[in-house]
């Protein structure tokens, strides 16, 4: 049982701690529970336009054209997910894009005879040098290599994020998943919805 007394002190304490009083000290705590951007229910203004959002919610609502308050709620929570869905294939391929850049950066230096983290250096033929420009078999070889290159390169991207952190691509795994289940879930409920007008 709290006291009369106790009361008054929490009283007197929660008086003192009025929280963030700059106007960037109240923009930071608004996010202080955010860590990433999967299960925001808005669009985090700071990182994507909300001009872009709300055209891309007109075009779902245009679509589905609700009628009654219910059918609209389930069009605009549609078109959450779908937001959510294209901003964590966005995630997913920047994790990829940054992880080939330090791979090409790598590449190339090692091509170029730079020394590498230890001091070593690596000279690796240039691929003008190897094969003759008029040769098609050459050529089509070349396109080969070019793809199964593209493909390892994707693949070893891959192996450094999972490595890095590897909760990253699982996380990102779950959260995508999540938000499908949640979307055919919205689709279906909107569809009994409309059978029975």
């Amino acid at each position: 049982m709290t006291w009369l007394p106790q009361i008054e002190a929490n009283r007197r304490n929660a008086l003192k701690s009025t929280g963030p009083t700059s106007a960037n000290g109240k923009h930071v705590s608004r996010r202080n529970a955010l860590r990433h951007g999967f299960t925001a229910e808005t669009v985090l203004e700071p990182l994507e336009d909300p001009e872009e959002y709300r055209a891309f919610e007109a075009a779902i609502l245009l679509e589905y054209l609700p009628q009654t308050p219910v059918e609209q709620e389930l069009v605009r929570r549609l078109a959450s997910l779908f937001w959510r869905l294209r901003r964590a294939t966005s995630i997913e391929t920047g994790l990829l894009r940054m992880q080939g850049e330090i791979l090409l950066a790598f590449r190339r230096s090692r091509q170029e005879g730079r020394a590498g983290p230890f001091g070593e250096t690596h000279a690796v033929p240039r691929q003008d040098t190897l094969a003759g420009s008029g040769n098609s078999e050459c050529a089509a070889a070349d396109r080969r290599a070019a793809t199964t290159s593209v493909s390892r390169g994707i693949a070893l991207s891959y192996l450094r994020l999972a490595n890095l952190d590897n909760e990253l691509i699982d996380r990102l795994s779950r959260y995508e998943g999540s938000l499908w289940r949640q979307a055919v879930q919205t689709l279906f409920a909107l569809q009994t919805l409309k059978r029975r007008r």
